[in-house]
């Protein structure tokens, strides 16, 4: 079974053990505990009847009593099995009447040969038969007990692994969906910029644009949008970015990188800062007749990794009237992949800076594979 990969302070950690691949293969998974539990249970009744003074004769009813019980056993997989395509109470009655033939057959059984050997004249007689019906009974009882018991884990299993499954599916489709809520939001603004600069016939300009964007959208189309790219990707992403918006803004945006090498292999769900840096424009550089600087910086403490969008517009308090605007779309999508990638274990605070401007903060695991998959 796999294991989720984990942080490299857990990734060295001993998994858990486990009874599923055992159970993967059912088939031999039954044969082989049929064949070890009456060995083992022709192991301990020969032992128990050696240690008790029987003679070595006294053993031969023993092995047939495993024989029996063993073939027995198989004919009751069997029913067994299709028993549990019955309605419930036919198949619990089937059952039940079956537990009591078997019991009843391997009594016999069992009461015959021992007869056979100590007695001139084998035969079965009342006496015996009750002898031995609970020692039948306990042994066939047993193994029902343990079949049933068997087949229920595996069909818990089973539905707690289809259960994984659509959740997974379910995790997956949210995440595209939040992931794709970022492209009509971007592509609206971009081709209004290169509609104006068609209008203004600056061609060149529009032509580059244009490419730019095509590019952007490349990117974004070949990858999974469930999938974590590392802080590098992510970077040269927004670079590539900011380039569209440069041409729109020219010396008004002001963008500046501070990575640190160490977090740069940090992997992070694919355009999860593109929202950060957009709401930047908005409300810093586009308001500012001088524009505004646009920090990204991204630092490795410990087994975390701190990412701040930070800007020098005019902060949290001026550049928004309604308090909503403040958490609009694109905090709102990142809050849900942030809980969607890691659930608790990440963090997202937005506060105004003393100095001026607006940070945005965001600490996540640190991570070296990719959760979903690898992003070529």
């Amino acid at each position: 079974m796999a294991t989720q990969p984990a942080s490299p302070h857990t990734a060295a950690a001993r998994p858990p053990l486990s009874v599923r691949p055992f159970f993967e293969n059912k088939s031999r998974a039954f044969w082989t505990l049929q064949a070890a539990g009456w060995t083992g249970y022709l192991v301990l009744r020969g032992a128990s009847a050696i240690s008790n003074g029987l003679t070595l004769d006294a053993i031969i009813p023993i092995v047939i009593e495993a024989i029996v019980g063993y073939c027995l056993t198989l004919l009751l997989s069997a029913l067994y099995g299709y028993y549990r395509t019955l309605p419930r109470v036919a198949g619990l009655l089937l059952t039940v009447v079956t537990l009591g033939v078997a019991t009843l057959l391997y009594a016999f059984i069992d009461a015959f040969s021992f007869s056979l050997i100590r007695n001139a004249a084998p035969g079965v007689s009342l006496t015996n038969l009750l002898g031995t019906i609970y020692v039948a009974f306990t042994v066939i009882a047993g193994w029902s007990a343990l079949y049933f018991g068997i087949n229920f884990y595996l069909i818990v299993e089973e539905q707690i692994d289809q259960m994984q499954h659509l959740e997974t599916q379910a995790s997956s489709a949210q995440l595209a969906m939040l992931r794709y809520q970022l492209n009509p939001h971007f592509l609206f603004n971009t081709l209004n910029s290169i509609s104006t600069l068609v209008l203004l016939k600056q061609t060149e300009r529009a032509n580059a644009m244009l490419s730019r964007l095509s590019s952007f959208l490349r990117y974004t189309l070949a990858n999974e949008p469930t999938a974590h790219v590392t802080v590098a990707q992510e970077v040269e992403t927004l670079k590539l970015y900011l380039e569209i918006e440069k041409m729109r803004f020219e010396d008004r945006l002001r963008p500046v990188f501070d990575i640190d090498p160490r977090a740069e292999r940090a992997r992070l769900p694919s355009l999860l800062l593109q929202p950060l840096v957009e709401n930047a424009i908005k409300y810093a550089v586009t308001p500012q007749e001088d524009g505004a600087e646009i920090c990204l910086r991204a630092r490795l403490a410990g087994d975390r990794v701190q990412i701040a969008v930070t800007d020098t517009g005019p902060g949290l308090n001026e550049m928004r009237i309604a308090p909503s605007l403040s958490t609009g779309v694109g905090l709102a999508n990142i809050r849900e992949r942030l809980v969607q990638a890691y659930g608790a274990d990440q963090r997202l605070d937005t506060r105004s800076r003393p100095e001026g401007g607006f940070s945005v903060e965001i600490e996540i695991p640190f991570q070296l594979e990719d959760v979903n998959r690898e992003v070529s």
